[in-house]
């Protein structure tokens, strides 16, 4: 009797492991939906998959401006219409990829402030002699990135009408070179850079819905050409930066950056291209 329990017991917790498993795995659709691998599928509450690549555009904060070099990628799914929807971030969690851009001119010309100690001074210099100057920035999505992602809002009425929020983005911002560390942001998962992207106007810039076409069969919605844009978002001070020597090395980023910077005085642009399928043709096709 107790190795019929035993056996039966290990059985039920194979079952659950092997449930759990299969809940968080990926998916295999096929043809024109094999980008929406990552779509949240296994909500039953999805209606809809989403897949959109940023292959231009950029950001500015402060006094420093990055240009979008590599294409960013966006994923996910939502349930509801217009603008009544729930955001649902990737499967894998690669909800928006984390893709480096290079920061033109980096620390060129940089070099430790006297009044630092010496041998930090000798170190800094050093790294910076050694050809340490590049740095990369990329914009990551601040807190969870699996499941319901309430500061993730989508509004397919706002972007294809050019008013409103569009796309809403809880960013945070990642620095990172040979002396900047891997700590280095400005924003955090508790206090994030929240970024409302519009197709219409924000501050001096101005948006585009873009063309808008459709498969034959009307199961998915392509959205080229278009511009998301922001010009009313608020830079917090970097932090985290040069490990250890943060409290030295963070005031001379933020001099370098500009950084608290307030609304008006940085912006964020995305162009590419959104797609969108109904998450039953998704299944479908697997």
């Amino acid at each position: 009797m107790k190795k019929f329990l035993a056996g039966g017991l290990m059985a039920v917790l194979g079952a659950l492991v092997f449930a759990s498993t299969a809940f968080a795995a990926s998916h295999n659709p096929t043809g024109e939906y094999a980008q929406f691998n990552e779509c949240p599928l296994n909500n039953v509450n999805i209606n809809d998959c989403v897949f959109s690549v940023s292959s231009g555009g950029g950001f500015t904060v402060g006094k420093k401006t990055v240009p979008l070099v590599n294409p960013v990628t966006l994923q996910g799914g939502y349930e509801g219409f217009g603008s009544e929807i729930k955001f649902y971030g990737a499967e894998n969690g690669n909800t928006l990829s984390k893709t480096p851009q290079p920061v033109p001119g980096g620390l060129l010309g940089i070099t430790a402030p006297t009044w630092w100690p010496k041998f930090i001074q000798d170190w800094f210099n050093g790294l910076i002699n050694e050809g340490f100057t590049g740095v990369n920035a990329t914009v990551e999505i601040a807190g969870p990135t699996k499941g319901y992602l309430p500061n993730v809002k989508l509004s397919t009425e706002n972007l294809i009408f050019e008013e409103g929020t569009a796309l809403g983005l809880p960013t945070k911002i990642h620095l990172e070179n040979a002396i900047l560390g891997s700590n280095c942001y400005i924003g955090s998962d508790k206090s994030p850079v929240q970024i409302e992207f519009t197709t219409g106007t924000s501050g001096s810039l101005k948006g585009s819905a873009g063309k808008i076409t459709f498969n034959p069969t009307f199961t998915i919605t392509t959205i080229s050409g278009g511009k998301l844009v922001n010009n009313t978002f608020a830079a917090p001070a970097a932090s985290g930066c040069g490990g250890i020597f943060s409290f030295l090395v963070d005031p001379l980023v933020n001099s370098i950056l500009g950084t608290p910077s307030a609304s008006g005085k940085n912006s964020a642009t995305l162009e590419g291209k959104i797609q969108d399928a109904a998450a039953e043709s998704v299944k479908e096709s697997e």
